[in-house]
């Protein structure tokens, strides 16, 4: 048989399955629930996972995956405060130069302080932010990117200079979505002039750096210790954190066995620190998206079973109603090939309008679940790709027996059969 002859038959028999899924519409629609409610479940799914992995990434990323960062852990009682200070004075300046003089690999690092302001003007429009003291070279290690003006320099630092850089959402709560850029405001009792408004960050909510690094005022270090006094920070060590950036090529893994040795021994082994490293959080970020990926989409897949089930249940039951048109066609040569590409196509057929109405529901499902429940949900070409690709698997695996089993009835008995 020639090629145009095969493709003129292969044409007609796809007409004719058409056809006869068109005669019946209800049963072919119920069918391709299935298929459509699986493809879309599928690519959801895939869409929840890409969102999440999109957003751990670029919060890890802004820790930076060359950064180590110190936290201190504040003591919950006058008690624990005193069993502690027998032993170690806390994270103080004094570990900072110890770090900075014997760990070779520390390319840029930087003290930090916090405080939560008791008043701020003007009055903020929801929670209050937290004030920062940092040294100029934070805005490097983590890689500050501006909406407004710039970073404050050393020479501000030097003079303890009354200026500030504002988180978007610190910006956006004091003074809206105008200009912040030049303006001031009033820290407790402290006037800070604005030189710089960050673009908007990635927020944790929780664990790792859980404060929201847009609702965040940032000033020199100097300028905090020499124009704040943090009167609710009895139990906090002289220093909130220190944020090293490593040089390039540093193994970050190395480097902060280092440091927590260097800090057990000043420290006298008392567990009042962390180090973390974002590059392992961000190897262990990725291992648990893709099981967590792994698991969604099984569990969507079910879907797709089912889905399957019902196609080869429904084109079982076409076979018992069209047993004596199988019979009429066996009696004027059709072949048994021929009657298992009829039911195949039809099984198919449902299953690729399944799969394309389903990845419109799977659109339409991402879309629903970014704004019901506020998460980030990304359509990925792959994830449209591979739940298209298995329903139409599902519709050829589970469309071949129900075929085999039309071409096998036999045509007297069939054309007998009522």
């Amino acid at each position: 048989m020639s090629q145009a002859a095969a493709f003129t038959r292969y044409v007609s028999d796809v007409g004719l399955a058409g056809r006869n899924l068109w005669a019946q519409k209800t049963r072919t629609v119920l069918t391709a629930l299935g298929i459509i409610f699986g493809v879309g479940a599928v690519i959801g799914m895939l869409a929840i996972g890409a969102g999440a992995r999109e957003e751990s990434l670029r919060f890890i990323e802004q820790l930076g995956v060359h950064n180590l960062l110190i936290e201190s852990h504040p003591a919950t009682s006058d008690q624990e405060l005193q069993q502690r200070r027998r032993s170690s004075p806390g994270l103080t300046e004094r570990d900072v130069r110890i770090l900075q003089s014997n760990v070779d690999v520390v390319d840029l690092i930087s003290a930090r302080k916090s405080m939560h302001p008791t008043r701020v003007l003007p009055k903020p429009a929801e929670a209050m932010p937290e004030l920062f003291g940092v040294r100029p070279s934070y805005a490097r290690i983590h890689d500050w990117k501006f909406a407004e003006g710039s970073a404050f320099g050393e020479k501000s630092d030097r003079d303890s200079a009354a200026v500030c850089v504002l988180g978007e959402g610190a910006k956006v709560s004091l003074f809206g979505y105008t200009t912040a850029l030049g303006k001031y405001l009033k820290v407790n009792d402290t006037w800070l002039q604005v030189v710089g408004v960050l673009k908007p960050q990635v927020s944790s909510g929780s664990g790792i750096a859980a404060q929201d690094p847009n609702l965040v005022i940032y000033t020199p270090l100097n300028t905090y210790e020499y124009r704040f006094f943090d009167i609710g920070g009895n139990l906090k060590d002289e220093l909130a954190g220190v944020d090293m950036r490593l040089k390039t090529g540093a193994d970050s893994s190395s480097a902060a066995r280092v440091v927590t040795a260097i800090l057990n021994s000043t420290h006298h082994n008392t567990p009042d620190f962390s180090v973390t490293i974002p590059a392992e959080l961000l190897a262990e970020q990725q291992r648990s998206q893709t099981i967590f990926t792994y698991v969604m989409v099984a569990i969507a897949a079910i879907s797709l079973l089912v889905g399957g089930i019902g196609i080869m249940n429904i084109v079982l039951a076409t076979v018992l109603e069209r047993t004596r048109e199988i019979g009429i066609r066996r009696a004027t040569g059709a072949r048994r090939s021929d009657i298992i590409r009829q039911f195949l196509l039809e099984s198919v057929l449902i299953s690729i309008g399944g799969g394309c109405v389903g990845i419109a529901f799977g659109y339409f499902l991402s879309w629903l679940i970014a704004k019901g429940a506020d998460w980030k949900t990304i359509v990925t070409p792959a994830s449209i790709v591979i739940a298209f690709g298995v329903s139409v698997v599902v519709g050829v695996v589970f469309g071949i027996y129900p075929a085999r089993k039309a071409s096998r009835i036999d045509p007297i008995e069939a054309l007998r059969y009522e």
